[in-house]
């Protein structure tokens, strides 16, 4: 069975980088979210083993959408992907709980390697 990826990012590039990226893979995007607003809403329903975020997105920014999530949700394993790779982005995220960091553009080598290690270890 295919681990589900709720992806939260408003740029539908992204959104087509991951599911091109994906299509081989053992990872499906169960849901896509163009907003932090729109995530928080989702998460409960959709359940998803991984939330990928971005951090520049309209309304809420994604480490506030991460924060509120982790709160509600302690569960929830988030990888930040963003093009916001700086030691202090880095250390917001760590803080909040996320358990990576994607610098984009995206690597798919990379990307699917942290995938792996979020939900294997």
């Amino acid at each position: 069975m295919r681990k589900r990826i709720m992806l939260v990012d408003d740029s539908r590039v992204v959104y087509i980088q991951m599911k091109q990226l994906l299509a081989e893979s053992s990872y499906e995007i169960a849901e896509y979210c163009s907003s932090g607003e729109e995530a928080l809403e989702k998460y409960a329903t959709v359940r998803p083993d991984l939330v990928t975020m971005d951090i520049i997105m309209p309304g809420m920014d994604g480490l506030e959408t991460a924060r509120i999530l982790k709160n509600e949700h302690p569960e929830a394993k988030i990888i930040m992907l963003s093009s916001l790779a700086y030691a202090d982005t880095y250390k917001e995220a760590d803080a909040i709980g996320a358990k990576a960091f994607i610098a984009k553009p995206l690597n798919p080598d990379d990307v699917l390697q942290t995938l792996d290690k979020v939900l294997h270890g």
